[in-house]
C-alpha cells in the first residue's frame, strides 16, 4: 500500500504535465499551416512570375528581339509589383488579407500565360497566325496603343450614355409597373411581347430611323438595359413587405413618401440585380453595335483587325475588353456594397 501511495502522485504529476503540453503542441501544429499560407501569400506571386520569366527566356531565343525585350520588361515589372506587394503585407493588414485570397488567382493567371507561350512559341501546337504568342500580343498592343486607347474611349462614351439612359428608363418604368395597378395592367403585356426581343434584332430598324450610327448604338444599349432593370425593379416594388407600408401609413406617410422612402429602398437588392444583368446585356450590345454600324470603339477595332488577319491585335483587343468590362463590373459591385451597407453579410452575389 505505501508503494502504491507513492506511485499515485507521480502518475498524477505526469498526467498533469502531459495535459499541459498537449494544448501547446496542438496550437503549434495548427499554427504551422497558417504560417505556410502566410508565406505563400507573400512569395507565391513573385515565384510564379519568376517561373514565367524563366520559361520565356528559355524558349524565345529565336523570336524577334523587340517582342522578347518588351515581354521581359513586362514580366520584370510584374515581379517588381509582386515584391512590393510582399513588403506591403508586413505593413498593411487589409492588403495582407486581400493577397491571401487573391494570390492563387494572380499566380494562376501568370502561369497560364507561361503555358500558352510554351504551346505557341515552344511547341508550336497551335496554327499561326491565328494563335499568336503572349509576346506577340503585347507587342501588337504597344504598336497600336493610340488607336486602342481611342477605341476604348469611344466604347466608354457609348456604354455610359446608353447604360444610364436604359437604367433611368427602366427604374421609372419598373416603379410605375410595380406600384400602380393600371400601369401594371397595361405595361406587363408590352413587357412580355417587346422585352424578350434581343436588342441586336432592332439594329436594322435603328439604322433606318436614327439620323446617326452613334445615336442608334446608344438607343440599342438603352433597350438592352431597360428590360432587365424594369422587370426586377417592378418585382422588388411589388414585393415590398406590407408591414413596412402599414407602419408608414400609420405614421401619416403620403403616397410619395411610401414610394421613395419605403418601397424603393426595400427593392434596392432587386434593382441592383437588374443593373448587373443590364450591364452584361449592354456589353454584348455595345460590341455588336460597334461591329455593325459604328466606325469606332473596341468592337469596331476587333472586326477591323480580324479583316486584316492581325490576330495579335485581335487578342490584344479581347484583353483590353476583359480589363475594361471587369473594371466597370467591379465599380458596380463597390457601389452596391456602399448603397446596401445595411445588408452587409447577407448578400451572396
Amino acid at each position: 500500500m505505501p508503494a502504491t501511495r507513492q506511485w499515485q502522485p507521480k502518475l498524477l504529476r505526469e498526467m498533469a504535465e502531459s495535459s499541459s503540453v498537449a494544448p501547446a503542441a496542438t496550437e503549434a501544429i495548427a499554427a504551422t499551416p497558417a504560417l505556410h499560407k502566410g508565406w505563400l501569400a507573400k512569395i507565391g506571386f513573385p515565384v510564379a512570375v519568376a517561373i514565367a520569366y524563366g520559361i520565356h527566356t528559355a524558349i524565345s531565343r529565336e523570336e524577334p528581339v523587340l517582342e522578347t525585350r518588351n515581354y521581359s520588361i513586362f514580366l520584370a515589372g510584374l515581379g517588381g509589383l509582386g515584391l512590393l506587394a510582399a513588403v506591403l503585407q508586413f505593413i498593411l493588414p487589409a492588403f495582407r488579407r486581400w493577397m491571401k485570397d487573391m494570390w492563387p488567382i494572380l499566380s494562376a493567371a501568370v502561369l497560364l500565360f507561361a503555358g500558352f507561350e510554351i504551346v505557341t512559341t515552344g511547341l508550336r501546337l497551335l496554327p499561326l497566325p491565328y494563335f499568336p504568342s503572349p509576346p506577340k500580343i503585347l507587342q501588337s498592343a504597344i504598336d497600336d496603343r493610340a488607336l486602342i486607347w481611342e477605341s476604348t474611349y469611344h466604347s466608354l462614351f457609348l456604354l455610359a450614355r446608353g447604360y444610364l439612359l436604359g437604367v433611368l428608363a427602366g427604374i421609372v418604368t419598373g416603379v410605375c409597373i410595380g406600384w400602380f395597378r393600371t400601369a401594371r395592367y397595361w405595361g406587363m403585356p408590352v413587357m412580355k411581347i417587346v422585352g424578350p426581343i434581343p436588342a441586336t434584332a432592332w439594329i436594322p430598324l435603328a439604322l433606318i430611323l436614327s439620323p446617326s450610327a452613334t445615336l442608334s448604338a446608344i438607343c440599342l444599349i438603352a433597350i438592352a438595359v431597360w428590360f432587365p432593370v424594369t422587370m426586377l425593379t417592378a418585382s422588388g416594388i411589388a414585393n415590398t413587405r406590407s408591414s413596412y407600408l402599414d407602419v408608414a401609413r400609420t405614421l401619416g406617410a403620403r403616397p410619395s413618401y411610401l414610394i421613395f422612402r419605403v418601397a424603393i429602398p426595400a427593392a434596392m437588392p432587386n434593382i441592383f440585380l437588374g443593373l448587373f444583368m443590364g450591364l452584361g446585356a449592354a456589353f454584348l450590345t455595345l460590341v455588336v453595335a460597334e461591329t455593325v454600324g459604328v466606325k469606332s470603339g473596341l468592337g469596331w477595332y476587333l472586326g477591323w483587325a480580324r479583316e486584316w488577319a492581325e490576330y495579335g491585335k485581335v487578342f490584344a483587343a479581347l484583353g483590353i475588353m476583359a480589363i475594361f468590362f471587369s473594371t466597370i463590373m467591379t465599380c458596380l459591385f463597390a457601389l452596391r456594397d456602399r448603397v446596401l451597407v445595411w445588408q452587409k453579410g447577407t448578400i451572396k452575389w
